[in-house]
């Protein structure tokens, strides 16, 4: 792609003194024409290229410009290199590999030391979701919609959508887009696509700002919970929720206050604690407790 081979120009300018077109195009395995092209795209940017001839001469950056040099240290080379290998471990294929690489050609002194920073953004799905989030880049940057079936807890829907962004957040991945059936914006898990497809039909840009993703609009909390836990549960409490949401009782028992957004949700996380939490409030969830101790005693009670 010609912006990350600009990318990589712009590095090796900026580390070398001076650098030939025929380097250039084998490096990034173009014509010695392309390269002039890229060169004149860097100038008109405000970028001072200079092509000195003769024997000895080359590209280089114009010397009044060396101070900016500085422009990327290598603490900021190391974090862009981060991101990119984030973004290598849930792509189906090498782009970002080969983006990084390209960006390394002319900064190989500039980036020195061992990566201290490793993110991987992969999870147990990884297999079915590359393909997904492949596709789905592609559908943003072509305009093109989407369809596919979503698994919800009202039941499964077909749907089709004008996708415009993909997201990581809450340890997972969606898409942003234009429902159709909806008329609005929603936020879809990729988890719970199937027969995820990319339409032939484009659509019109919509005016589109970045989604209000905050806890507070997604998971509004209008369930307030107190339970009881056993300290053999603080350890599960503080990685999932932080030390701020419980406080220690004279026994020992934590007591745990949190808001949630969904009754249905809090109820099944609850139940993964089995006999170490009991909930005080509220008190229709805790009837709603005993009910299911109630149907559970018949399955695996004595006799």
């Amino acid at each position: 792609m010609k912006i990350d081979r600009l990318i990589g120009i712009l590095s090796i300018l900026l580390q070398k003194e001076k650098v030939t077109a025929p380097e250039l195009a084998e490096k990034f395995e173009v014509s010695r024409r392309t390269i002039g092209r890229d060169l004149d795209v860097l100038s008109k940017a405000g970028i001072p290229v200079q092509t000195v001839q003769g024997a000895g001469g080359g590209i280089r950056i114009m010397e009044g410009y060396r101070m900016d040099r500085t422009l990327l240290t290598s603490k900021d080379m190391q974090m862009i290199l981060a991101g990119l290998r984030s973004l290598d471990s849930i792509g189906g294929s090498r782009y970002y590999r080969q983006l990084m690489e390209k960006l390394k050609l002319g900064a190989s002194d500039f980036v020195s030391g061992r990566d201290s920073i490793l993110i991987d953004l992969s999870s147990w799905h990884k297999d079915s979701l590359a393909p997904k989030i492949t596709l789905i880049l592609e559908a943003i940057d072509e305009k093109r919609r989407i369809s596919f079936s979503y698994c919800a807890p009202s039941g499964d829907t077909i749907r089709q959508i004008e996708p415009y962004y993909l997201i990581f957040k809450w340890s997972s991945w969606y898409t942003w887009g234009w429902c159709l059936e909806r008329k609005d914006f929603r936020l879809f898990k990729l988890n719970r696509m199937d027969n995820l497809q990319k339409e032939n039909e484009k659509f019109e840009q919509r005016a589109v700002s970045m989604p209000d993703l905050s806890n507070e609009k997604i998971f509004p909390g209008d369930i307030k919970v107190k339970a009881l836990f056993q300290p053999q549960a603080k350890w599960r409490l503080v990685e999932e929720f932080s030390r701020d949401c419980f406080e220690t009782m004279e026994d020992g028992r934590l007591l745990f206050c949190m808001e949630y957004a969904n009754e249905e949700n809090m109820i099944r996380w609850l139940l993964t604690f089995g006999e170490c939490v009991e909930v005080l409030e509220p008190l229709s969830v805790r009837e709603k407790f005993q009910e299911i101790v109630l149907k559970m005693e018949k399955i695996y009670g004595r006799g």
